[in-house]
């Protein structure tokens, strides 16, 4: 059960602008992460811009994005960010059921580039160490060049953010995930 107020659009007009922004950006749905941070319009905007930034407005390709971000969800044990992206994002970017599961334990799979690998290296550190160690930052860095290397960090840190706040406010799960 959520821990906060989920905002009701109707019981607040004053928000109509934002919430069609909030909809238009998410395939016409009002989901319940911005129906929580809508308790704060400018952190739901805020969210929602920096979101998009991060995921369409990179140079990363779809399928290593949905695996960092599968990836994350797993790590941090989010529910609603793996429902979020599995099946349908994932699928869409070219992921199969299979390597969605094999995230989980990605180590031990037969799936995954040496490239993947190296990000997936990364997410894991950034995740549960936090400090990264030179030798797994020289790895990344054989396969990403400096943009893609920032990009690939602030997906890695959003995603730890979004898990963070939506395990310690409990956002219940989108109705039919």
């Amino acid at each position: 059960m959520a821990r906060v107020a989920l905002i009701k659009e109707d019981e607040h007009p004053e928000l109509s602008g934002l919430v069609e922004k909030l909809r238009a950006g998410r395939r016409g749905r009002l989901l319940n992460i911005y129906r929580t941070l809508l308790n704060t319009p400018a952190l739901a905007e805020s969210w929602f811009d920096h979101s998009n930034a991060v995921r369409w407005k990179t140079t990363l390709g779809g399928r290593l994005r949905e695996i960092v971000i599968i990836r994350i969800g797993h790590l941090t044990q989010c529910e609603y960010v793996l429902r979020q992206h599995v099946p349908t994002l994932a699928l869409a970017d070219g992921l199969t059921l299979e390597e969605c599961s094999a995230l989980a334990d990605w180590q031990d799979s037969k799936f995954f580039t040496a490239r993947e690998r190296a990000a997936l290296t990364y997410a894991d550190t950034m995740t549960r160490e936090i400090a990264v160690p030179d030798a797994v930052f020289e790895e990344v860095r054989r396969h990403f060049d400096d943009r893609a290397l920032v990009e690939l960090t602030v997906l890695i840190g959003s995603y730890n953010m979004n898990a963070r706040v939506l395990k310690a406010l409990a956002v219940d799960l989108e109705p039919g995930a």
